[in-house]
C-alpha cells in the first residue's frame, strides 16, 4: 500500500504569529516539504492545480519536475490536474514529459475542479464540467495509445494528424486516478476505463464515502476489469498529531478556527467525529485510518493533508516525522495483514519505476545483511 501526502498549497496567514508567507516562501516550502517526505520513507507525494489566489499551483509539472531533480525515490502525483480548464493536448504533453525525465516515477490524477470563476478565465463554462470532464480525458486516453490522432468534440478545435510529443514512456502512458468528492459520473467515467478512483473524503462522513467507492467498485467489476474488491482505490485525510492528544488539539485549534476551509463550520470536536479529520496522538492517527478501511475495503493509496491553514513549515516537517516514524510503519504492517491475496496493494506502477524500486529494496537488504 502506498503512503503520502498532497499538498493544495494554500498561503494562509498563522493566526498564532499573523505571518502570512510571501509566494517564493510558499513555493520552497512546497519543496522541503517534498524532500522530507522521502527522507522518511513515505511513498507518494501529490500537488494540486489552482489557478487563483490564495494557492500557488498554477504550474505543478514545473514544480514536480525540480522535485524529482532532487529525490530518487518517491513517486511524483497530483491531487488535482484539471481536466476541464487544461488543454488535454497540454496534459498529454505535459505530464509526458514529466514522465521522462522521471524515469516514469510518476503518475497524475483527474479533477474537475470547484472553483467556478476559474472556468471563464479559461474560455470554459462550469456548468459544462462533467460534459468536459469526459471529453476531454477521452482526448488525452487518444493522445496517449494512438500516435496519429484525427478527432472532432464539442470543446476545442479538432485535430488533424496530429501527435503528441512526447510519446508516453516505453509505450506505457502514466496511470490515472480520476478524483472526485460528490459526483457519480466521474466515479462511472474512472470504472469505465479500469483506472483509479480517488476519494477525497476530507470533508465527507463515513456514509458518503462508502456510497462513492461503492459505486465505482461495482461498475469496476461491471466493464469487466476484475472482481470490485480488486478496484483501484485511494482516499484522502487529514492528521495533526503530538505525543497526547490534549497537546494536539490544544495546538491545532487556532489553525481549524481560523482557516478559511473550516471557519463557521462544525467545530473541531464535530469535525474530527464526523470526517476523516484525526487530531490526537499517533497511535490515535494509525487506529482511525485503520477504520477507513471498515466502510472503503481495502484499498491502495492514502494521502494526508498535513501543511495548510497557516501551519508553519518547522510544525509541517515535524508531523512528517511523526508520520514516517511512528503511523506509517505501523499501518503498513496492519493494512498488509488484512489484505486478500487477490487484491492489489499498489496502483500499477511504470515498468521502469517498479524495476528501479525492486534494485533499491534489493540493495537496501545487501546493505542490512552486510552490517
Amino acid at each position: 500500500m502506498q503512503f503520502g501526502i498532497f499538498t493544495v498549497t494554500d498561503i494562509t496567514t498563522d493566526p498564532t504569529t499573523g505571518k502570512t508567507p510571501s509566494e517564493y516562501e510558499r513555493q520552497q516550502a512546497i519543496v522541503q516539504i517534498a524532500k522530507k517526505a522521502e527522507e522518511v520513507g513515505l511513498d507518494v507525494f501529490a500537488m494540486g492545480q489552482h489557478h487563483n489566489p490564495p494557492f500557488v499551483a498554477s504550474s505543478p509539472t514545473t514544480t514536480l519536475a525540480y522535485i524529482a531533480a532532487q529525490t530518487e525515490r518517491i513517486q511524483l502525483s497530483t491531487s488535482t490536474t484539471l481536466i476541464t480548464t487544461t488543454d488535454p493536448v497540454r496534459i498529454a504533453e505535459d505530464y509526458g514529459t514529466l514522465q521522462h525525465l522521471t524515469d516514469g516515477r510518476m503518475d497524475l490524477m483527474m479533477g474537475r475542479g470547484n472553483t467556478g470563476p476559474v472556468y471563464p478565465w479559461f474560455g470554459k463554462d462550469i456548468r459544462q464540467g462533467v460534459n468536459l470532464a469526459i471529453e476531454n480525458y477521452a482526448l488525452l486516453r487518444r493522445l496517449w495509445t494512438e500516435e496519429v490522432v484525427n478527432w472532432k468534440g464539442n470543446f476545442r478545435t479538432p485535430l488533424n494528424s496530429f501527435t503528441a510529443t512526447p510519446q508516453p514512456l516505453d509505450k506505457t502512458a502514466p496511470f490515472v486516478w480520476h478524483g472526485s468528492i460528490r459526483t457519480p459520473e466521474i466515479a462511472e467515467q474512472a470504472a469505465y476505463y479500469g483506472d483509479g478512483f480517488f476519494h477525497n473524503n476530507i470533508f465527507w462522513n463515513k456514509e458518503h464515502t462508502t456510497q462513492m467507492v461503492s459505486l465505482y467498485r461495482e461498475r469496476f467489476e461491471h466493464y469487466g476489469h476484475g472482481k470490485a474488491d480488486q478496484a483501484i482505490v485511494g482516499l484522502g485525510g487529514q492528521v495533526f498529531m503530538s505525543k497526547n492528544s490534549q497537546d494536539a488539539v490544544r495546538k491545532f485549534r487556532p489553525y481549524f478556527d481560523n482557516a478559511p476551509v473550516y471557519g463557521g463550520g462544525p467545530s473541531l470536536e464535530d469535525f474530527t467525529a464526523q470526517t476523516p479529520l484525526t487530531v490526537g496522538s499517533p497511535q490515535e492517527v494509525i487506529e482511525k485510518t485503520l477504520s477507513f478501511r471498515d466502510y472503503a475495503g481495502d484499498y491502495q493509496r492514502q494521502l494526508f493533508l498535513m501543511d495548510h491553514a497557516g501551519l508553519p513549515l518547522i510544525e509541517v516537517l515535524h508531523q512528517l516525522d511523526l508520520l514516517g516514524e511512528e503511523v506509517v510503519p505501523v499501518l503498513r504492517q496492519e493494512f498488509e495483514k488484512m489484505r486478500p491475496a487477490h487484491v492489489p496493494s499498489t496502483a500499477p506502477l511504470h515498468p521502469r519505476y517498479a524495476a528501479k524500486l525492486e534494485e533499491m529494496k534489493q540493495a537496501n537488504s545487501a546493505a542490512t545483511v552486510g552490517r
